[in-house]
């Protein structure tokens, strides 16, 4: 087994008043050589917007785009049609294909808290989409929930990318036996709230870990946790 660990004292940080972002790879103003990504997985920002902040229209072309929502209210509006609101534990994502324009704002009376993920796809220059799901907290306490597949389906979100993204919501000293495809997957984990061990390595939270060449791993809730667990190809 392969890992490495990001702590989030050493995630890049840009503070706009509106808008304040932690980057956990080269993103924007933050551009580190030797952390441009987790395989596939090109971006993951931590990100939070004031009341009345939010991004205006603005292109996106051939990258899986999926924001995870952890607190607040937020609107969506795309050049395909789509005109909606997302809030606490909806998950959304664009495949952006051969290019769509979209906005975002914080439309609520708090801060926005969302996980913005942009994983390169499979296939280039397909037509875009969006599509959003639901997954209340409460109904997958002690879980591992599938919110983002590559395989279609009505429980779940799905991607153009061999990938698959989970969320853990777990008592303190709950396990999750993990298993993937060694060969070519590799897992980028992120604390929201809580405390895990993996590999003898103690991962708090807003940290992450990387895990790759191995056929499975152990998840130890060493606390009562939030996480989320992507998995990606590590080479095209």
């Amino acid at each position: 087994m392969q890992y490495i660990i990001h702590k989030a004292t050493g995630r890049g940080v840009k503070d706009l008043g509106w808008l304040q972002s932690n980057f956990s790879f080269s993103f924007s103003s933050y551009q580190h050589p030797l952390n441009r990504g987790f395989g596939l997985l090109k971006t993951f920002n931590d990100d939070f917007v004031q009341p009345g902040g939010g991004f205006g229209l603005h292109p996106h072309m051939n990258m899986e785009i999926i924001s995870v929502m952890l607190k607040g209210t937020m609107n969506h509006k795309d050049t395909i049609g789509y005109t909606e609101v997302v809030e606490e534990d909806w998950v959304q994502i664009m495949s952006a294909g051969n290019g769509l324009r979209h906005e975002e704002h914080n439309i609520g009376n708090d801060a926005v808290n969302f996980l913005q993920i942009w994983i390169e796809p499979k296939l280039q220059n397909i037509s875009p989409r969006y599509q959003k799901r639901f997954f209340p907290k409460e109904k997958r306490k002690n879980q591992l929930q599938v919110i983002v597949s590559n395989e279609e389906g009505v429980n779940h979100c799905w991607i153009n990318q061999n990938a698959k993204i989970s969320l853990g919501f777990f008592d303190e000293g709950a396990q999750v036996d993990y298993h993937l495809n060694p060969e070519n997957k590799g897992v980028y984990i992120f604390v929201m709230e809580g405390q895990l061990t993996m590999n003898g390595q103690q991962v708090n939270k807003r940290d992450a870990i990387g895990i790759w060449e191995t056929a499975n791993f152990l998840i130890k809730n060493e606390k009562e946790s939030a996480f989320i667990v992507i998995e990606v190809p590590i080479n095209q």
